[in-house]
């Protein structure tokens, strides 16, 4: 069986050493995992031409919500966040499904360090009094995924920084799907002093300035996910732990979302600590 990553530009995914890491983890010899170069153009003629030999296709940018016209049926979180990253073949139907969304939680997760009486950590506590329980930037397809997370770990309103709010209309209708309240502030200014969680969606230096205000006490989260994976750490995951904070990095949230789709596709349990090592190991020979 085939599967492949999409998505422009796209040869620095991570996503075939995951893959590739748990076929071999579960002796599937059969199936084989690549990066396929496609942009929103050429995606329609892509995807008509997967036959019965296909499984499934990850999808990264531009293509999230590029390829929800081209879909027979989708899971509903998929049209409440208005993008799919997974697109499932199954019988000649192509059904799409959000495994971005799941990843964050379990990123999340992972990073929260156990309360007092021994059980998981959880988001929702992290807010203090009076203060916002979590604050994202960016307002792309991410930003719509971060906003479905929250609302999965039981927040239910959300501030999110954006440069232009005239650019934030489709995250704001994501919002409305959601049932979530969100509030908009400048990426420059957010007004912000101690969000309980903040989710950076931004390209990898985008958010410099917020670790900036965190190192000099301006801005004080307990919380935060950078979805940037490389160059890792960046400066706000460096920033954020440096001042006390959980942090969660974006090789966490990539496979927890690859271990998913790998599941939708083989409808097998991830081998999750093979995937790991592989990713791990992969990062660590890049320059």
């Amino acid at each position: 069986m085939k599967a492949a990553v999409l998505g422009s530009p796209i040869a620095h995914s991570l996503s075939p050493v995951l893959h590739q890491a748990a076929y071999q983890a579960l002796g599937l010899a059969g199936w084989a995992y690549e990066a396929i170069e496609c942009d929103e153009a050429r995606l329609p003629g892509l995807i008509s031409g997967c036959g019965p030999d296909w499984a499934g296709l990850s999808l990264t940018m531009p293509l999230k919500r590029a390829v929800l016209p081209l879909l027979d049926e989708a899971e509903p979180l998929v049209a409440e966040v208005g993008a799919a990253n997974t697109v499932i073949f199954d019988a000649g139907r192509r059904s799409g499904h959000n495994t971005d969304v799941p990843g964050m939680i379990g990123a999340l997760a992972e990073s929260l360090p156990d309360q007092e009486d021994g059980r998981p950590g959880s988001l929702p506590g992290l807010a203090r009094s009076g203060d916002p329980a979590a604050l994202i930037l960016g307002a792309g397809a991410t930003a719509c995924s971060a906003l479905a997370a929250v609302r999965g770990l039981g927040i239910a309103e959300a501030t999110v920084a954006v440069r232009d709010p005239r650019r934030a209309a489709t995250l704001q209708a994501a919002a409305g799907r959601l049932g979530m309240g969100v509030r908009l502030v400048s990426f420059d200014d957010p007004g912000v002093a101690a969000p309980g969680l903040l989710i950076a969606t931004t390209p990898a230096g985008a958010a410099d300035t917020y670790s900036q205000w965190i190192e000099a006490g301006v801005l004080s989260p307990r919380c935060v996910l950078d979805v940037v994976y490389h160059p890792w750490p960046t400066r706000l995951a460096v920033a954020a732990e440096r001042s006390g904070a959980a942090v969660a990095g974006g090789f966490v949230l990539l496979l927890h979302q690859a271990a998913r789709q790998f599941e939708l596709m083989t409808g097998k349990p991830a081998p999750l600590g093979a995937m790991r090592a592989a990713g791990l190991a992969a990062l660590a020979r890049r320059p």
